[in-house]
């Protein structure tokens, strides 16, 4: 069997080279390092349900297709091998050397990497899934399919599905916008340049952070009428302060790029999605302000639909002239058309296991791109965030700094918020 690359599985994998990786990780922190042995069986036993895990790519490099092929499960599902338990430092940089690898490409393009002991004791299990193979949201169905156990009632998925920051139920139309309101709100670039619009080389840093689900949504609801998503994005304009305070002194104003998922019920689309951008508020001493700045913003990006409407003149250009739309995504991955990359994916709502061990967070870890030198990413599994930071080193320095920092930003709002002392610490 085989299967073109849609249009935006082939720009995706485009953009791989010497430089960037092409895939993304989902970091699983377990209680112990699983039996090898045992969950390659697992995922042997349960890859048929799961078909896009058996394609690799095939054709030609202007017709590339997947194809699917047998797998030899025992070269994707491995144990790294670590010399003595990993502390904080050793971990984050076996992640970032982890991560840093190119997937194989005359395989299917994915890997489990098993990492441990860590200090203190526990596992993580790295699972890198090629961008243009699945987007985030189709790697928690595909997780549901061969890597987090049989949920009790194997009709209840819990929830998953791709949810990016900013995004879920619109609001009332409020008319759609016009061409040139959504070319110079979401094409154009701006004037000013961000503190990580420079050319990204080779080396990776990582760092991670967890947040409480439940205390973000109840302090975000209680203190400004405002989403999950939305506290998302206050927390990160608030670490992102820190940071720059920290690193560079006061910035004005940080534009971010959001995805909004574009799947829909029972589609089997590897990518769907789109975005809008929104500015932190990056300037704001106060949270609370912040969150209600998000919000404002946020709220009328969805009311307009501005990410059904990009979506909808993007499909456009590319059927009336490939050129200009070619032309139209190489200007929306300037540097100066958005600063960094914030997304933010839904998995199970229910607690996971792996084998029969309790999962703790699990935390998402995606690469950056040309001008645009950090990259967030967050996931909810059952009630934690995890967040996942990414960066060149040799342009964002102190990494470890502003996931520090994001726990700092999510304590404020739940300090502050009306149920704080039910709402949990970010810890």
């Amino acid at each position: 069997m085989q299967v073109p690359l849609t249009a935006e599985d082939r720009t995706i994998l485009a953009l791989e080279d010497a430089r960037l990786v092409g895939h993304t990780a989902t970091v699983v922190h377990l209680p112990e390092a699983p039996d090898l042995r045992q969950l390659r069986d697992a995922v042997t036993r349960r890859l048929a349900a799961a078909p896009r895990l058996t394609w690799r790519l095939s054709g030609t490099s202007d017709e590339p297709t997947w194809r699917s092929d047998e797998v030899d499960v025992a070269a994707h599902v491995r144990a790294v091998g670590a010399v003595g338990p990993l502390d904080g430092s050793g971990v984050r940089a076996e992640l970032a050397r982890i991560f840093g690898e190119h997937l194989d490409r005359s395989r299917p393009l994915w890997r489990m990497d098993v990492l441990g002991p860590l200090t203190g004791g526990g596992a993580l299990l790295v699972w890198r899934v090629h961008h243009a193979l699945a987007d985030g949201g189709t790697v928690m169905r595909l997780a549901e399919d061969v890597l987090w156990d049989p949920a009790p009632d194997a009709g209840d998925r819990g929830g998953h599905g791709s949810r990016a920051a900013g995004s879920g139920t619109h609001g009332g139309d409020h008319g759609r916008p016009s061409l040139s309101g959504l070319l110079t709100g979401e094409l154009l670039p701006g004037l000013r340049r961000s503190p990580f619009d420079a050319q990204v080389g080779r080396r990776r840093e990582v760092a991670l952070a967890v947040a409480p689900v439940a205390g973000l949504r109840e302090a975000a609801r209680g203190l400004a009428g405002a989403t999950l998503n939305d506290a998302v994005l206050a927390v990160v304009a608030g670490a992102l302060r820190r940071w720059l305070e920290h690193r560079h002194g006061p910035i004005h104003g940080l534009r971010v790029k959001v995805p909004v998922t574009m799947h829909h019920e029972g589609d089997q689309a590897g990518n769907r999605d789109s975005y809008f951008r929104v500015d932190l508020p990056v300037d704001e001493p106060d949270p609370v302000a912040r969150l209600v700045a998000v919000r404002r913003e946020t709220a009328q990006r969805k009311a307009r639909h501005d990410a059904q409407q990009l979506d909808e003149l993007m499909d456009r250009m590319a059927r009336l002239s490939p050129r200009l739309a070619g032309w139209s995504q190489r200007l929306q991955r300037s540097g100066r058309s958005f600063a960094l990359n914030v997304s933010n994916v839904r998995g199970p709502d229910r607690a996971v296991t792996v084998l029969g061990a309790p999962v703790g967070a699990v935390s998402p870890l995606a690469e950056v791109a040309q001008h645009h030198a950090l990259r967030v990413a967050v996931l909810s599994v059952a009630d934690r965030l995890g967040f996942g930071l990414v960066a060149d080193p040799s342009v964002v320095e102190d990494l470890d700094v502003l996931a520090a920092a994001v726990e700092q930003a999510t304590a404020e709002l739940l300090h502050i918020s009306p149920n704080g002392s039910a709402a949990g610490s970010a810890g």
